[in-house]
């Protein structure tokens, strides 16, 4: 049985195999060798400060590391990527920081982390400073340009100072990836490092299996290419791209003016530094990348690959990336913090293709469903996943079960699984509207709602009902041209009357995160606001 490889490990191969090929291309072009020195001084710097060094003991249980915290706190950059490679090197854990915090939730989330290290930008220095009171011991601090906060060390000083030096990292090394938080509080959901790289990264034979040193070295001479993630780093999508495009070998292209989306200077860069794989997050990404494509007639002969990671790409949309990108593939994955389900089938938006181990579990998690079955279950992956969620054994057990001997991870998704063996996407449960006792899935009927002539972006919720406790809504972004009153008798030809939404709200844009997801607290609000209207009106 082939071992696992480790991430840092299989990095320092490739650098070997492609040395001064460019290995980031940011504010200035790096080279795979320059790369790993600079993240070996990195890793000396944690080392000597007493950050890493250690493996989880055999004790340790799945909701626990065992290992130093390191948390990361930047916008994209050529330090974020080696911030985390620099970690996997000295066997610390890294750890993703939303930049878009609060103070308040900055110090939720560090309370909740416990980082022995931070390494952060200095635009995120005076937020920082109001938070690191209010922890109980204060990490050891590295700071990225900018006037340093007491006590803290100059990223680029300290590296050029550190000497080099070579570890041995471990396929049991952990590393602490937190949800988005969009539902709820942001949880740490905890990663073995070989199971990453066989898993999410990619790195794998074509029956799942791990690959040897020389075979990942082999298929990574044959990959090569470049990857733009366009989403945050900060969040899985992005830093899974990333990572999975550089240990397949190929060159990671940083966007310039990377804290905020910019679809014009997206494609210029994409142009220029002739990426071949790019990830988005939904429409959100996608729809003002049409327009610029549109309006500039650019063809981009280089790009071979469009990924929606996160939130699915209105079908409008994905056709129309297609006719302006014909030698492009444009495809949605199903995935998540917890674990990589599928990809979305190209024919049918609800259909997940189950070859990566996405499987239909029951309501009570205990048994596979058949082919077929009416049950609606719940979405399920096996193969490599994570252990569990940091400091929550109660978490840790509900979403990682084990059926007839084999472990799976349920984040929480509805699906059915249809006769040909694929599931259909229902969407997530917490999402889920309850509505005279029948359930609706938003993502179902969101999946319907966007695809109406005229509609731009759309979001589907529920709203406080005195008569059916919850009524089904949308809200709606609409072309001039759209026909609001016909929306309701269009999406009765393909779904159930109780699905159908009460009222389409008209807005002027749906309200999404950085990562491209949907703002659902705007969302709620939007739709009680309008309901209020509605009463007083009537």
């Amino acid at each position: 049985m082939t071992t696992q490889l480790d991430i840092a490990s299989l990095h320092e191969a490739l650098s070997q195999e492609f040395a001064d090929d460019p290995c980031i291309i940011a504010d200035q072009i790096w080279t795979w060798s320059q790369t790993t020195d600079r993240t070996r001084r990195l890793a000396t710097l944690l080392r000597a400060n007493g950050i890493g060094n250690s493996r989880p003991p055999g004790s340790c249980p799945p909701w626990a590391t065992g290992q130093d915290h390191l948390g990361i706190l930047m916008y994209n950059s050529t330090e974020y990527l080696e911030s985390l490679l620099g970690a996997y090197k000295a066997s610390a854990v890294p750890f993703n920081i939303n930049y878009r915090y609060t103070a308040d939730e900055l110090s939720y989330l560090l309370l909740d982390a416990k980082p022995k290290a931070l390494i952060y930008g200095g635009t995120f220095a005076p937020i920082l400073a109001e938070v690191l009171p209010t922890l109980p011991h204060r990490p050891f601090l590295i700071q990225v340009g900018g006037e340093l906060l007491n006590g803290a060390v100059d990223y680029a000083s300290a590296l050029e100072s550190t000497a080099p030096e070579a570890f041995d990292p471990s396929p049991d090394d952990r590393s602490l990836l937190y949800t988005g938080g969009t539902t709820g509080k942001p949880k740490g959901v905890i990663w073995r490092s070989g199971d990453m790289v066989t898993g999410p990264f990619g790195i794998r034979g074509k029956d799942g299996s791990p690959m040897d040193l020389a075979g990942a070295v082999a298929r990574a001479s044959r990959l090569r290419g470049r990857v733009l993630p366009a989403p945050p780093l900060m969040h899985g999508a992005g830093m899974a791209v990333a990572m999975g495009g550089w240990l397949g070998g190929a060159t990671v292209v940083i966007q310039p003016e990377p804290e905020r989306f910019n679809a014009r200077v997206l494609v210029d860069t994409l142009a220029h530094q002739r990426v071949t794989s790019l990830c988005i997050v939904g429409d959100a990404f996608a729809a003002p990348i049409v327009s610029d494509l549109e309006e500039r007639q650019l063809a981009l002969p280089d790009l071979r690959l469009i990924v929606s990671a996160g939130a699915a790409l209105r079908p409008q949309l994905k056709d129309r990336l297609r006719e302006l990108l014909p030698q492009t593939r444009v495809t949605d994955l199903v995935a998540s913090s917890e674990g990589m389900v599928g990809s979305k089938d190209t024919a049918n938006g609800s259909r997940i293709d189950s070859r990566r181990g996405a499987v239909v579990l029951s309501e009570d998690r205990t048994r596979l469903l058949a082919p077929g079955a009416d049950e609606v279950g719940w979405l399920a992956s096996s193969g490599p996943i994570p252990l569990g969620y940091l400091d929550d054994p109660e978490k840790t057990a509900q979403t990682f079960v084990t059926v007839d001997g084999n472990r799976y991870s349920v984040p929480g998704d509805r699906a059915r699984l249809l006769a040909d063996g694929s599931a259909e996407f229902l969407g997530r449960d917490a999402t889920t509207i309850n509505t005279g006792g029948e359930k609706v899935y938003a993502d179902e009927v969101e999946a319907v709602v966007r695809s109406l002539p005229g509609v731009l972006d759309a979001v589907v919720v529920g709203r406080h009902s005195e008569v059916w406790g919850q009524e089904v809504v949308a809200l709606v972004h609409v072309a001039d041209d759209a026909v609001i009153d016909e929306f309701g008798s269009l999406c009765r030809v393909t779904l159930a009357g109780y699905k159908v939404p009460k009222q389409f709200i008209p807005v002027d844009a749906v309200h999404r995160h950085a990562n491209g997801k949907t703002d659902y607290s705007w969302a709620t609000a939007a739709a009680a606001s309008a309901g209020a209207r509605a009463k007083v009106e009537d």
